[in-house]
């Protein structure tokens, strides 16, 4: 991996740069709207009953009132809210990830040679996109790629991390057999280790979706007027305001913390989303204890999110300059979430993808402060949706039946034997 030392600084124009450097490798992938979705995320999930009293503070006010003057309970949330979906899904190896590899390999390649990363080969660990984003990259650039992956890594994973021609090497889950293994396979080789989320080469790739959302957003405003709220001739010679918020997905974090370098300074607040399952959410609980969380045992459905937050991420998303906030939410509005892009968006994501609409429409702490902040113009929302490497099996398996949390970890999964899964990186 390049030296930190060498490494460009973590700003704005790291990532404009970093995203001229992949451009030629990736999709531009397209951001999508939803009007259905926009009118879910602008109506309250909370209804208040007019016999019920006054509103407490913990409900957002109705609006109108009734014959004899009590509240109504049917309202609609003000401000409105417009959805933007960044299409990452639709990203080569189906998930954003490839940003991160191609920037991180080509600049491994532009410090060390073409010749010498050919010859030493790349290693990495990862659950599977990741591993599937370096495989392809490495062998776009005719590199030896080895990939750890732990065995409770979902079968479709394993076979497109192979399909790029990479060898996989199975570990257990936790991060000391991962980091054994991957160990062993740098002593052997001389493989350089390009890590899945905590280096800045990966962090300044993977921001570089928030550019592209950021001017795909605005191309959308633009273009449809239905979409940027107002009207009249007074509205025309406003200036078009663009995103207001972005929520994002976070893992090991080298997404957020990328998107939240692109942003910073533009006054787009950036806020992350994860799953509270079992603890999943140790970004939240490391925010609100001010300290890192460097351990994660939960078998979340969200597979990508397993994982705690790597050391360079947490020093920019506990940056409050940088991140506005972390929300999490529950396996089932994950999977709420989830439906609702695959049956009214057409949208074939996988569940790590739909934390962040999973927190637009159902955390009521999330939505009380769009409608404290929003304004009368209401609030344009980007939501990232990070990937879409599942399969019809798996979302099958997901909706048939009240799942067992036993049933995510079929077969060993560590190399004693143990059925546990701690810090497996997305």
């Amino acid at each position: 991996m390049a030296d930190h030392s060498t490494c460009p600084p973590l700003t704005r124009q790291s990532v404009q740069a970093a995203h001229k450097r992949i451009e030629p490798y990736i999709h531009r992938t397209p951001v999508v709207t939803c009007s259905t979705l926009d009118h879910l995320a602008s109506t309250p999930q909370a209804k208040r009953c007019p016999s019920t009293g006054p509103n407490t503070a913990s409900e957002p006010a109705p609006h109108g009132s009734t014959k004899d003057n009590s509240t109504i309970a049917s309202y609609t949330a003000k401000p409105s809210v417009r959805l933007f979906f960044k299409s990452e899904n639709q990203q080569k190896i189906g998930a954003f990830k490839a940003r991160g590899a191609f920037h991180a390999l080509g600049r491994l390649i532009e410090e060390n040679g073409i010749d010498s990363v050919r010859a030493r080969g790349v290693v990495t660990h990862s659950s599977g996109n990741h591993a599937q984003a370096l495989a392809f990259a490495a062998k776009t650039f005719a590199v030896p790629a080895h990939i750890v992956m732990p065995t409770i890594s979902t079968p479709s994973k394993i076979a497109g991390t192979r399909s790029h021609g990479a060898e996989v090497v199975f570990s257990g889950s936790t991060s000391e057999e991962r980091e054994k293994v991957t160990q062993g396979i740098i002593d052997r080789t001389g493989a350089t280790l390009i890590p899945p989320y905590d280096h800045p080469d990966i962090i300044l790739g993977a921001g570089t979706q928030a550019l592209e959302l950021e001017e795909q957003a605005m191309e959308i405003l633009q273009t449809s007027p239905a979409l940027a709220g107002g009207g009249g001739e007074g509205s025309k010679k406003k200036k078009q305001k663009g995103l207001d918020a972005v929520i994002a997905p976070i893992g090991g974090g080298g997404m957020l913390s990328g998107i939240c370098t692109a942003l910073h300074g533009t006054g787009i607040r950036v806020y992350g989303a994860e799953p509270s399952f079992e603890g999943a959410n140790d970004a939240e609980r490391g925010l609100a204890q001010g300290s890192r969380i460097e351990k994660v045992k939960t078998l979340t459905i969200a597979d990508g999110l397993r994982t705690p937050v790597g050391a360079i991420p947490w020093s920019i998303i506990s940056d409050g300059e940088k991140l506005a906030g972390i929300y999490s939410v529950s396996e089932d509005e994950i999977k709420a979430a989830m439906r609702l892009a695959l049956e009214r968006m057409k949208v074939f994501i996988e569940p790590s993808a739909a934390v962040g609409l999973a927190v637009m429409l159902y955390h009521e702490g999330f939505r009380r402060m769009v409608e404290a902040e929003g304004g009368e113009e209401g609030w344009n929302v980007g939501i990232i949706l990070s990937g879409g490497n599942t399969t019809m099996e798996a979302i099958g398996k997901l909706f048939a039946k009240p799942e067992r949390v036993e049933e995510r970890a079929e077969g060993v999964v560590g190399l004693d034997g143990e059925k546990v899964a701690e810090n497996v990186p997305g």
